[in-house]
């Protein structure tokens, strides 16, 4: 009965974990790497003010009272990039498998926030 509690905790957060690992550092390369030249848009201040929307949804989703909020915006924002992923030709299964793993992983850890 001890390992039950631990391993359902872990088990709760591991998808939300992994969905950071790939935002955060998206992010942050936004952030520093503002000038990237094949992106869209090209525009250094959108992409900071991007990395910095995505800090703010990524913090967002982490805490358990704006869970809401925070899957949200990151579900919009992975959103706008399928959509921009199949214009442009790209693979875009990724990006919407990111998009069900965020809404997946936020029902995993408060269900009753997203029902």
């Amino acid at each position: 009965m001890q390992l039950k509690d631990p391993l359902k905790l872990c088990l709760k957060w591991l998808p939300s974990v992994m969905l950071l690992l790939f935002y955060l550092p998206n992010a942050w390369d936004k952030i520093t790497n503002a000038g990237q030249t094949d992106k869209v848009i090209a525009n250094e201040a959108v992409m900071i003010a991007t990395g910095i929307f995505l800090l703010l949804a990524v913090v967002l989703f982490m805490y358990p009272k704006t869970i809401l909020w925070g899957t949200a915006l990151l579900a919009l924002y992975m959103s706008c990039i399928v959509v921009i992923h199949m214009i442009k030709g790209k693979p875009h299964e990724l990006t919407l498998l990111l998009v069900v793993g965020t809404v997946f992983a936020a029902y995993i850890r408060a269900p009753q926030n997203l029902t």
